[in-house]
């Protein structure tokens, strides 16, 4: 609102006393400090000299509090009615005042301003109390008077102009002067006008202001559409932020099935039920694999515990383990209960695609019985599951199928014979060639494969030598199959190794996928869709959103020819310390010690050379020209990867490179130097005096000190100028190329050996 709150001592006085309001100096301060609000230079900052109090208790006044001192107040007194418990300013405000020195006194309300020869010299207050039912009160007993050189005033705002009260009738004013307000709705006394913010007589700060506006707009679009008889309910269903992003289409077709987005459940934990698909579903999730079942001879019943934290990544604990560990087996439930759910689920959500994921044993009656009945069902496709790791291959089921690509060959055969659907042989990472088990699946018959399943491990072992999960008295224990995180560099393997092995073929990918990033590696590897599961089980259903908002943001970064120097939706990383940008660049002095100080005090002399009020470096707000000329979609992107994926052979030796660190961003924590030192080729040396880190010309790109530096992009591996070569140890004999296609010579017809552990 535009004029501020004044208490009846204040009147009469102004500035010319010594007298503003949190309206008269904050915008004073403002234009004489921000360039970029005023192209001229006259603009001062108010001269402020010796004490000054500053009157109320919310952000504003903590504003004009530690303004105050950057104005020449010698001591600033922040005065207000309650306690501190009272206290309307976010804490970051209270707390960088108290660390400007400024002092505090509370339980005190404004009693009289005295005045000596034209300017303010003191202000008598009286203490608040407050009584048994909880109202405050002036105790005219308790007096005190503070000498003041100034007095802020920092009471809020309100209207008081004539004009604008008679330009809001025939709104309703309360007694404060501002409309009368629903608070529940932002409606005013009359139906069609909505208030928000201060002038609404609630809010109190630019948040609560932003929530007033959002309150109503909902209750603006529901009154609009009431006045067109239209009913849109009481609970308010307001847009999410948008973008162009939000119209990239992620959808995506494989063997004619539509997919919304690519991002389904994987036949594990987070499917186990109808009602949990149902709910993925409602959250966003594009496709599902139900829970693996068989027929009723072959039903289970799981052991417990069976689904523990892995260790992969250390002692984690909570949401975002790296890895997890199974011993559970396929679907307690019946075949009839997961066809039901299948007839269930296509039926309410008729755009989702549902896969059903099918075992059994080395059986041809078997495969085709129960492939008919998911197909009768109305699966979209099937999952032939031949590859889980525990429990199932003991009983001639998953793995004990799933390694022999004659068998794999023979039940896809069965199964193409008896459904027309399109289905996928689920591949195991257990094999030492997954290549040729989706070969021997294609020749059967198979649509595609999924790639892969989770890989056979024992997780850990405890100091009295029991395993986890144990089962029973006894703690016995099984090879388990490993999920997550740990699992990806394998899956993505298998997945770019089918997808070059069989260009075109359809690849469901699984394994690690935990954000649109990972997801985005594996269709660029080859995938066509991606499944999930432990990433679920690290949160929820939920992540999906993130994962679809993700995934269009990169496809959409990928047009953007000016950010092409991202890497995905992550900017090149600008050099800075300690969170905050480096000022002086490539000056070599370290950051630490005494060089600290060095550097600290250049820095200082540069920015006092500098004129902090020139408006000719001031770079003001423009929106960037980052408009995607084309986004790709994701049919665009499946396989991108994988003409650079090959043999060993195909790697060129000659075109070598090696580390180069950046000054400006080493913490000198000395890790690249101990990891080259005890792994490496005792490459990096360090500065006596300075401790600044060196690479030598003994550096042959290993890359481990890249690999273990704790600040991205310090350490960048660049081309190496000349050519090196190797050192052999030995000198190889004459003749004999020694790498660097030049014959080597041995010295007065002797080997001479050369102690290096290069």
């Amino acid at each position: 609102m535009p004029e501020p709150k004044k208490i009846g001592i204040f009147e009469g006085l102004d500035v010319s006393h010594g007298f503003y309001t949190s309206k008269d100096f904050l915008p004073l301060v403002s234009k004489a400090s921000k360039p970029g609000m005023c192209g001229c230079k006259s603009a001062k900052l108010p001269q402020l000299k010796g004490r000054v109090l500053v009157l109320g208790a919310g952000d504003t006044a903590f504003d004009c509090a530690t303004s105050a001192l950057r104005c020449g107040a010698s001591k600033v007194t922040v005065v207000f009615r309650k306690g501190f418990t009272s206290i309307r300013a976010v804490p970051e405000e209270m707390e960088a005042a108290r660390e400007e020195k400024c002092e505090f006194m509370p339980f005190m309300g404004p009693k009289k301003v005295n005045v000596k020869d034209g300017r303010i010299v003191s202000m008598e207050f009286t203490k608040q109390e407050q009584d048994d039912e909880g109202n405050w009160y002036a105790d005219e007993e308790q007096t005190l008077t503070l000498r003041a050189d100034y007095v802020i005033s920092a009471f809020g705002s309100t209207l008081l102009d004539p004009e604008v009260v008679e330009a809001l009738s025939p709104i309703k004013l309360n007694r404060w002067g501002t409309p009368e307000v629903d608070s529940s709705t932002q409606q005013s006394s009359e139906p069609w006008v909505f208030c928000g913010g201060d002038v609404g007589g609630v809010a109190e700060t630019t948040v609560e202001s932003v929530n007033d506006g959002k309150v109503a707009a909902w209750h603006m679009h529901r009154y609009l559409q009431s006045l067109h008889g239209h009913e849109v309910g009481i609970e308010p269903k307001m847009p999410m932020f948008y973008t162009p992003i939000d119209n990239v289409d992620i959808s995506v077709e494989m063997c004619g099935i539509k997919f919304e987005n690519p991002f389904g459940l994987a036949s594990a934990p987070p499917t186990t039920s109808g009602p949990m698909i149902r709910r993925a579903f409602e959250q966003g999730w594009g496709f599902v694999l139900t829970k693996t079942f068989g027929l009723d001879k072959d039903l289970v019943t799981n052991v417990s515990p069976r689904i523990v934290r892995g260790t992969t990544s250390g002692h984690v604990y909570g949401p975002g383990q790296g890895s997890f560990l199974n011993i559970e087996l396929i679907s307690e439930k019946t075949a009839a209960y997961w066809l039901q759910c299948v007839r269930e689920l296509k039926r309410d959500h008729p755009t989702k695609v549902v896969i059903a994921s099918i075992m059994c044993s080395f059986n041809k009656g078997d495969w085709t019985e129960l492939a008919k009945m998911a197909e009768d069902a109305g699966s979209d496709a099937l999952e032939l599951n031949l590859s889980c790791p525990h429990g199932m291959g003991e009983r001639g089921m998953g793995l004990a199928c799933g390694q022999d690509p004659d068998m794999v060959r023979s039940i896809c055969q069965w199964v193409r014979s008896a459904v027309k659907i399109p289905f996928f042989a689920k591949m195991t990472p257990n094999i030492t060639d997954v290549r040729k088990i989706a070969t021997a699946a294609k020749e059967g018959g198979a649509d595609g494969v999924t790639a892969t399943n989770t890989v056979s491990g024992l997780m850990s072992l405890k100091a009295d030598a029991s395993a986890w999960p144990a089962v029973g008295v006894e703690k016995r224990t099984t090879y388990g199959g490993m999920s997550g995180s740990a699992i990806r560099p394998i899956a993505l393997r298998a997945v770019s190794a089918i997808a070059n092995a069989l260009p075109g073929f359809p690849i469901l990918a699984t394994g690690g996928i935990e954000s649109a990033e990972t997801g985005f590696q594996f269709l660029q590897a080859g995938a066509s869709v991606l499944q999930v599961c432990s990433a679920v089980q690290n949160q929820d259903f939920t992540v999906i959103q993130d994962y679809c908002i993700g995934l269009q943001a990169l496809l959409y970064l990928k047009g953007v020819k000016s950010l092409c120097h991202w890497d995905g939706q992550s900017p090149p990383v600008e050099k800075h310390q300690l969170g905050k940008p480096v000022l002086l660049k490539d000056s070599h002095i370290p950051n630490f010690g005494k060089f600290r100080a060095k550097k600290s005090e250049l820095e200082r002399k540069m920015l006092q050379q500098k004129d902090l009020l020139s408006t000719v470096d001031v770079e003001f707000t423009s929106r960037p020209d980052n408009q995607a000329e084309f986004v790709p979609t994701i049919k665009d992107i499946i396989g991108t990867a994988l003409s650079q994926i090959g043999s060993y052979n195909q790697l060129d030796n000659k075109q070598q490179k090696v580390a180069l660190i950046d000054d400006d961003l080493c913490i000198n924590c000395g890790k690249c130097y101990m990891t080259c030192n005890d792994s490496g080729y005792q490459a990096i040396t360090f500065d006596k005096a300075t401790h600044r880190a060196f690479v030598t010309d003994d550096c042959t790109g290993c890359t481990l000190c890249h690999s273990v530096c704790p600040v991205p992009e310090c350490i960048q591996m660049v081309p190496r100028a000349t050519w090196r070569a190797p050192k052999r140890g030995i000198p190889v004999t004459n003749g004999v190329s020694n790498g660097n296609h030049e014959p080597a010579s041995i010295e007065n017809g002797k080997v001479k050996i050369l102690l290096s552990t290069n």
